[in-house]
């Protein structure tokens, strides 16, 4: 049998992909995997502000195209990337083990960490999730607006001056930048920046009616990351996840307990909100659902 995974032609899309590929390939050898690269409208107008070109949808819509069409089986995206509802006849498989989770500070040479930034230092990053957070932990800080991929990012560093950018520290791990970058990474604890919703967690789209693909992908399903993404993703449906507001939400879970931190904002940045809420783990979505709702309550009534 073979399998065609879409993914974007980006080197962290294709390194993650190829992750999932040797997963699948250890559990079932007998099936011949091809990879095919797809380009999305993201990769296209990579200088743009992500909210002015469609939101988080503009990583995958090319992609669930084909998928749709049958011109490819399954489709690999960082989860975080993914729009709260999908489109008609698609669906999220199981979920592999998540990476880390948490947001890093990349520095330029010779700075050594948040706390020792330079008065009015230069920080570069296209989330607004990540500006405001940074802003109320620091709000001296001078926060650039940059987009790109990983490397073009970090080579910004040089070209545009600036002190430091943010990234997810999944993605800097993934291709093994931890160990060139060393000293000058500084991971964010989600006390002082909240997460994307699922950040860390990789994606695997399909066909809702295919059982093949379905029942070939269990074997790489981690039942902690499972959790997590359903309560994380039920918090970005019920906020209306989009990129035009702040949002960011980690769910950690102790025995049968489920606790879920959410984080939402307005555009501006003006009413800034963290909550936290427990439920159990026979309702995952709903818990999500839930703090959103309370959050979205409190955030209009100011």
């Amino acid at each position: 049998m073979k399998v065609v995974v879409g993914a974007r032609g980006s080197k962290l899309s294709i390194t993650q992909t190829n992750l999932i590929i040797d997963m699948i390939k250890k559990a079932h050898p007998y099936l011949e995997i091809e990879l095919k690269t797809i380009k999305t409208k993201g990769d296209i107008l990579r200088e743009a502000s992500l909210y002015k070109i469609g939101g988080k949808g503009v990583f995958v819509k090319e992609i669930e195209k084909e998928l749709l069409n049958g011109e490819i089986d399954m489709a690999v995206h960082s989860m975080k990337d993914m729009p709260g509802v999908l489109p008609e006849g698609l669906k999220l498989s199981y979920v592999p083990e998540r990476e880390d989770y948490r947001d890093v500070l990349v520095l330029r040479e010779g700075l050594n960490s948040l706390d020792e930034l330079p008065i009015g230092a230069k920080i570069g990053t296209g989330s607004k999730r990540r500006k405001y957070q940074l802003l109320r932990y620091r709000n001296d800080l001078n926060i650039i607006e940059i987009r790109g991929n990983i490397d073009t990012r970090i080579k910004k560093i040089e070209s545009e001056k600036l002190d430091g950018v943010v990234l997810a520290a999944a993605g800097i791990k993934r291709l093994g930048l931890d160990k060139t970058l060393k000293d000058r990474l500084v991971y964010l604890d989600k006390e002082i920046v909240l997460p994307s919703p699922c950040q860390g967690i990789l994606a695997i789209e399909i066909r809702k009616d295919d059982k093949k693909m379905e029942e070939i992908l269990k074997s790489i399903s981690h039942e902690k990351t499972e959790i997590q993404a359903k309560v994380e993703r039920g918090f970005l449906t019920g906020a209306g996840g989009s990129c035009k507001v702040p949002i960011g939400a980690y769910c950690e879970i102790y025995d049968e307990k489920v606790v879920l931190e959410g984080f939402l904002g307005t555009e501006d940045g003006s009413v800034l909100i963290n909550k936290r809420m427990e439920g159990s783990k026979d309702s995952l979505e709903k818990l999500g659902y839930d703090l959103a709702n309370t959050m979205i309550r409190e955030r209009d009534s100011r």
